[in-house]
């Protein structure tokens, strides 16, 4: 059990680390794309498949964020890395932020009407 707890506070940092190699400048074009898209869906509170559905709620979890992480990862140069994995480790200790909550929570809320409006205009 020990083992699984810090695995998943792995998983929390590196996820973390990733959102700060994906914007900082010096990250190459192409692994700051990978890990925005990665880090988006590691840190939002949406899933692509619902929790509530049996076992396939848990897959993207357990498989799509550790995958994309691992990628994004590889991507990313280690030095660069190194760096934003101890702000993520420092980052850790503060408390959480409600107003990103809410926004990551208001991007995707505009995301799905742009989605149904979109879906609705091509059906008429």
């Amino acid at each position: 059990m020990h083992r699984l707890r810090s695995w998943a506070r792995t998983l929390k940092r590196d996820a973390h680390a990733v959102w700060l190699c994906a914007r900082d400048p010096r990250t190459p074009w192409a692994a700051r794309l990978f890990a925005m898209a990665v880090a988006a869906y590691a840190l939002s509170p949406i899933d692509l498949i619902p929790d509530f559905v049996p076992v396939l709620g848990y897959l993207d979890d357990l498989l799509l964020v550790p995958i994309g992480l691992w990628i994004a990862l590889r991507m990313i140069p280690p030095a660069l890395l190194a760096e934003h994995r101890a702000a993520a480790e420092a980052a850790a200790d503060r408390p959480v932020s409600r107003a990103a909550i809410a926004v990551i929570v208001a991007v995707w809320i505009a995301v799905a009407l742009a989605a149904a409006l979109a879906l609705a205009a091509a059906l008429r």
